[in-house]
């Protein structure tokens, strides 16, 4: 009976799923193996695939970087203030999360772009306002506009996490000597690693996998998968065999990566 109730309450969860993810995926895979599997080769033998997949490895190891360490630092702030207060801000940080990459990409321009408020106000004080409004639109640019909404993903997994946090140990660990940053380095951290992991790999494959901050940033210009894959499905494009195989690579990369946090995830909680 028990069982029974369980599945009952996951049908609408599981259709959902096939429909608006199992069958896409399923076309997706019908296209990609058209003539078998030579819509793979194609893409692998493509010029810029190789340097567009160093090109996405390298922004997601920085961007998943800088988010993750500010977001750690601000979950762990806000699980140290009263709970009115850390709900407020939790609210104001989850904003980011209700915009599109493409409104991100757009304030970002309106904000540090060569003619952007930030940009202008730094000329005022002596800068370069060609110099720094350039930046924007580089590799280092389309990272830190990212983090704008990786940060609130990393910040929203790890604050329950930080709150529920027994800080007496802590308090033990500084009453026998230890600094407030060993205490948090060899007391919290390693037992917080697990959720922390996963919180890397979501947003690793989150970034891995966008392309709509990218496309209003820097246009086709910059090689990273997704850009790679949106010439070939744009008007240019023709061979959509070769970019459902694409496809195909980049949702198994993310799927990779969301499988490494999980298992990371499994095996800390095995050897707690």
């Amino acid at each position: 009976m028990r069982r029974t109730t369980l599945l009952l309450l996951a049908a609408p969860a599981m259709v959902l799923l096939a429909f608006f993810f199992g069958l896409p995926l399923a076309a997706v895979v019908v296209d990609a193996l058209q003539g078998g599997l030579g819509a793979f080769a194609r893409v692998l033998a493509m010029p810029g695939f190789w340097p567009s997949l160093v090109g996405s490895s390298v922004l997601t190891v920085v961007a998943s970087a800088l988010s993750l360490g500010v977001g750690v630092a601000v979950a762990l702030h806000l699980s140290r203030l009263p709970e009115q207060r850390r709900t407020l801000l939790a609210f104001v940080i989850a904003l980011p999360l209700t915009f599109s990459g493409l409104i991100v990409a757009y304030g970002f321009i309106l904000t540090y772009g060569r003619a952007g408020l930030v940009t202008q106000l730094l000329a005022l004080a002596g800068g370069d306002a060609a110099i720094i409004g350039k930046a924007l639109f580089t590799p280092v640019g389309l990272a830190f506009a990212s983090s704008y909404y990786l940060i609130p993903r990393v910040v929203m997994g790890l604050l329950p996490v930080f709150v529920n946090f027994d800080r007496a140990q802590l308090e033990v660990a500084q009453s026998l000597g230890a600094t407030p940053a060993q205490a948090f380095r060899q007391v919290m951290l390693p037992q917080l690693a697990a959720p922390i992991a996963g919180s890397l790999c979501l947003i690793a494959a989150v970034v891995f996998g966008a392309y709509g901050t990218a496309l209003a940033l820097v246009g086709t210009r910059l090689p990273i998968l997704p850009l790679q894959l949106y010439s070939l499905i744009s008007e240019t494009g023709s061979d959509f065999p070769a970019a459902a195989a694409l496809a195909l690579l980049i949702t198994a990369a993310c799927s990779a990566i969301m499988t490494a946090g999980a298992w990371f995830g499994s095996r800390h909680e095995k050897h707690l």
